[in-house]
């Protein structure tokens, strides 16, 4: 029934999925953590993940009400994904909301650092180091991320609404 009601509320669940999906392909590229010395951890390849699907996010809203539908298909992705992991990491349901909450906040904190990044507000290196890292790195490694982030971010910008709900997002 909320369904029928809100259908523009709430995107597809498969296109959440299939956008969601090229996002972790994107994210697993072994370059990263060779080249970019992205840490091979947890911690490490949640923020990978959190700052490809924050780039992606920022891209969307450039997008206007399609773009958001296709945004909240994702984001409800993300959260479902992130819940059934942590489910199976162990967690239960007190404390399971709290770090899935925790872990949307990250989302939430890098998509407006991103927003700032791509509007020429801060640096992409800096921007790089504050999504990816939480101690020094090395500056060889930095540059490849941000790099790499870069030239994503100029393949999402020449992409359309509808070959990024497809997942097309390299």
């Amino acid at each position: 029934m909320l369904g029928y009601l809100f259908r523009t509320l709430t995107a597809e669940p498969s296109r959440g999925a299939t956008l969601f999906n090229a996002v972790t392909q994107t994210a697993r590229s072994p370059h990263w953590y060779v080249d970019g010395a992205v840490p091979d951890t947890l911690d490490g390849r949640f923020a990978l993940l959190a700052t490809i699907a924050a780039l992606v996010l920022v891209r969307l809203e450039q997008m206007g009400e399609q773009g958001n539908a296709v945004s909240v298909a994702l984001t409800e992705r993300f959260i479902e994904v992130m819940e059934s992991e942590h489910r199976e990491f162990g967690l239960g349901d007190p404390t399971l909301g709290r770090t899935v909450r925790k872990l949307v906040g990250s989302l939430a904190r890098r998509t407006a650092l991103w927003r700032s990044a791509t509007a020429g507000e801060l640096e992409w290196s800096e921007a790089s180091r504050q999504s990816l890292f939480k101690q020094e790195v090395e500056s060889t490694a930095l540059d490849h991320d941000a790099g790499a982030l870069r030239d994503l971010w100029s393949t999402l910008a020449r992409t359309d609404l509808k070959a990024l709900a497809e997942g097309r997002v390299r």
